[in-house]
């Protein structure tokens, strides 16, 4: 039942952040759900190791959030569609 939680949240960090990034996007599903999983558990991983936050809290959830807008940048810089296409 975590895993289904971990699935659920990352995709609505992953849709929160390409919304708040903006501009036309072409990832997709999929993408986007992994792109939110692994911007939460990064940015929640880094700010429990920092001490910027105690374990639980909302604060995990804005820092999923752009966790996960960090990554869809550096997604769209590794893998930007090219002119000729």
């Amino acid at each position: 039942m975590h895993w289904l939680w971990v699935i659920i949240i990352g995709f609505i960090v992953g849709v929160i952040a390409k919304f708040i990034r903006g501009g036309k996007d072409s990832v997709g599903f999929i993408v986007t759900i992994i792109i939110g999983i692994v911007g939460s558990i990064l940015a929640t991983w880094v700010g429990e190791r920092l001490g910027w936050w105690p374990p639980t809290g909302f604060v995990h959830f804005i820092a999923s959030i752009v966790g996960a807008i960090i990554l869809l940048a550096i997604y769209h810089v590794l893998f930007k569609p090219s002119a000729s296409s």
